[in-house]
């Protein structure tokens, strides 16, 4: 009773880590569990123009954030001859492109290559806490129009939420009033009313900042950003559409900037601009999460397959392939009741034809082993002792491999060539069992065992060529501790096996025509 209690707590601690780490890897690193998922890249390229005036130039431009819900697989930068650095500041990340003297009309790029993540709430950290708003200078005028806007929509509101969406709703209103007209100005710019709408909302006593986005839109070119208003609500920052009054961040909105710092800023030069074109293509979310994993140096991955040179991941490939297989010959032996030759030749059998294809595997294995048979029988009769007899059937097991390359060869038939992939000591091995079990227990046996493993290496073949099972025993190795665990429960099961039925069911048979 206490080895089946310690052989049941192994198998919950094998089957509850391998499962673990899976389930780790699939949601925390973002590994999909189906080989062909995949996730748009965005390819992005910002353009700045402008026409140096033969000073000094300083050229800072904002770039987008890193967060968690954005990664960013690759960053290019490009300009005439001009010195780069990227630099760290409060309100976020800056290119910056320098040069002691330009003149004429000038261009500098920046690309990158990103792709976004599955959304992840994340808690409001200190230093995105919202600054006491300050009360913002209006002349008397303009200050008279604000209260009374202000006083109209909040006799409208019941919350903050509201509030903001009405003032925004009221701005853009199509039959604005007089002190509407007053406070927007119908010459002013994007920028002017985003920063209307804070100041409004500072007067109310409501943290708001400026947040400028770029929508993700495939083939789009000369794009500009987008400005919202984002407003601090419960202890979190809700985004708002300065236009709609709609809140909450559209699915295809990339934010690319935050704060009252401007999105570029050039030194020495003048009519500078920029635009934005977009390209959108989809690649694999296993190679994305892998290459982002290793930048990241993820322990798991770090320490993993992926860290070796890719000869030694293909071999492991086919490695990782092996406990599947085992598992199957457990399952077909212990609860189906086949009988095989071994329990390593199914799974090498299986091996072979993965590399052979189905068919001319089952050709090759048949040709070899049959007429392996026929030369040992004869070798049987000189008598050799056991040592000389095997070593003559490896040699008589090259040949005949050698012999089918070759006429193969001659009739252009490729893939029968594939025959070395045949591990040739096992079938040598499996050759002299054979002739000893014909000898012992006659021919019949012979066909049970022989054909018993050829059926469970075809078995194991179906599975082991499965695409989502290559792919899900190669990216989630930890697997193996699953099948770890199943083997150690099937090690147990000592009950009837389904090839038992037949002989069963004969002797019911009988014993209903006894009675009668």
């Amino acid at each position: 009773m206490h080895a089946k209690l310690r052989l049941y707590f192994l198998v919950v601690l094998i089957m509850g880590l391998g499962i673990g780490l899976i389930l780790y890897k699939h949601f925390a690193l973002g590994f999909p569990l189906l080989p062909d998922d995949k996730k748009p890249v965005w390819t992005i390229e910002a353009k700045i123009d402008f026409v140096a005036r033969g000073d000094p130039v300083i050229v800072s431009f904002a770039l987008p954030p890193q967060t968690p819900n954005i990664v960013i697989i690759e960053e290019d930068f490009a300009s005439p001859d001009y010195g780069f650095s990227e630099l760290a500041t409060p309100t976020g990340r800056r290119a910056q492109w320098s040069k002691r003297s330009a003149t004429g009309r000038q261009t500098a790029y920046y690309r990158a290559r990103i792709y976004e993540t599955d959304p992840i709430a994340l808690p409001t950290v200190a230093a995105d806490l919202p600054a006491e708003p300050g009360k913002p200078e209006f002349d008397e005028v303009l200050k008279t129009a604000a209260t009374t806007l202000l006083d109209q929509v909040r006799s409208k509101s019941a919350n903050t939420e509201i509030f903001t969406r009405e003032l925004i709703a009221t701005l853009n209103s199509n039959a604005p009033s007089q002190n509407q007209s007053l406070l927007l100005n119908e010459q002013s710019s994007e920028d002017y009313k985003t920063h209307l709408i804070i100041n409004l909302l500072a007067l109310e006593g409501i943290s708001a900042r400026i947040v400028r986005g770029l929508y993700l839109e495939d083939g789009r070119r000369r794009q500009s950003l987008t400005n919202f208003v984002e407003v601090y609500l419960g202890g979190q920052w809700r985004l708002f559409n300065q236009n709609t009054g709609e809140s909450g961040k559209p699915e295809n909105l990339l934010l690319w900037q935050r704060g009252d710092q401007s999105l570029l800023d050039v030194v020495g030069g003048k009519h500078s601009q920029i635009s934005f074109s977009i390209i959108k293509n989809f690649q694999s979310t296993r190679n994305l999460v892998v290459r982002d994993s290793m930048n990241k140096q993820a322990g798991i991955i770090d320490f993993s397959i992926y860290s070796l040179p890719i000869e030694q991941q293909s071999a492991f490939k086919m490695i990782l392939l092996l406990p599947i297989g085992a598992l199957i010959v457990v399952i077909m032996r212990l609860l189906v009741g086949l009988r095989t030759s071994g329990t390593f030749m199914p799974i090498l059998i299986a091996l072979a034809l993965i590399q052979t294809t189905l068919l001319t595997g089952i050709v090759i294995f048949l040709t070899v082993v049959g007429t392996g048979l026929l030369i040992r029988s004869y070798l049987s009769r000189l008598n050799l002792l056991f040592v000389a007899r095997i070593s003559a059937v490896i040699i008589v097991v090259i040949a005949i491999m050698a012999g089918i390359s070759i006429i193969s060869n001659k009739l252009g038939l490729d893939q029968a060539m594939t025959v070395t992939f045949f591990p040739m000591i096992i079938l040598s091995w499996t050759i002299e069992r054979m002739s000893v079990l014909w000898e012992e227990d006659g021919p019949r046996e012979v066909f049970i065992q022989g054909g018993g493993s050829l059926l469970t290496a075809i078995i194991a073949y179906l599975f082991m060529t499965n695409r989502t099972i290559e792919y899900l025993t190669f990216n989630f190795p930890e697997l193996m501790l699953v099948n770890l665990a199943l083997i150690l429960i099937l090690g147990q099961y000592t009950g009837y096996r389904l090839s038992e039925l037949y002989r069963f069911h004969s002797l019911e048979r009988r014993n209903v025509s006894g009675k009668r």
